[in-house]
């Protein structure tokens, strides 16, 4: 069987190949979206000066409650702030890396304490809470942004702060107040008691510093989602 005769002047274009998968085309990861995500340069500058506001929360010198040597500190405030802010995973990772500092020597800790005998203390169970709190408030705060209108998400994560600290961090405490304080259950609740006037107005704050960024930075937590 003969082929049929080309025009006159043409060029026999050869055969043709199917690509293989080493002909692809080269991906520029940055608009990849399936692309793994590393650690970078400004994930771990959030997360070095969200660990710098908390031990600076710390050192402020607290306000003694009872006798148990247990302050109200501003703590609690920069956790929820770590969390609100910088979403679960880098939020968490920044109390992290502040506790780590306190256990390893450096006076962290309220009152000047650090090291690991903290863990002996009747505070212990509060300075626990911490990083599950900053990774709970985070999953709630990183949700709220990016499905409620800009004018609820103060109110929405001032809830989630109040919600995650009687949770987590009151249940923890209340824990180790009884651990470590030797309390029984109705006064380690009657002490513990004594930290919710303070966190309303630390969560009101938290919360309302939180909204102001997420609306002038956006990416800080919605497009980056970490």
């Amino acid at each position: 069987m003969t082929s049929a005769p080309r025009p006159a002047g043409s060029r026999d274009p050869g055969p043709t190949l199917s690509p293989g998968p080493g002909d692809r085309p080269a991906t520029d990861a940055s608009t990849d979206r399936r692309a793994p995500r590393g650690v970078d340069a400004q994930s771990v500058a959030l997360v070095a000066v969200f660990a710098a506001v908390v031990v600076a929360a710390a050192v402020v010198p607290g306000i003694p409650v009872g006798g148990l040597g247990v302050p109200i500190t501003l703590q609690t405030f920069a956790v929820m702030l770590c969390g609100l802010v910088l979403g679960p995973w880098r939020g968490g990772l920044a109390v992290l890396v502040y506790l780590l500092i306190g256990f390893v020597g450096f006076p962290v800790f309220s009152r000047g304490q650090s090291g690991l005998q903290v863990l002996g203390g009747p505070s212990a169970g509060y300075l626990l809470a911490f990083v599950v709190a900053a990774v709970a408030v985070g999953l709630l705060a990183r949700r709220i942004v990016r499905t409620q209108p800009r004018s609820r998400w103060v109110p929405t994560l001032f809830a989630a702060a109040m919600l995650t600290s009687i949770v987590v961090v009151h249940t923890f405490g209340v824990a180790g107040l009884m651990v470590n304080g030797r309390l029984s259950l109705p006064a380690a609740l009657a002490t513990d008691a004594a930290f919710f006037p303070g966190d309303i107005v630390k969560n009101l704050v938290a919360a309302t510093a939180a909204g102001a960024v997420h609306r002038a930075f956006p990416d800080v937590l919605v497009r980056r989602g970490r």
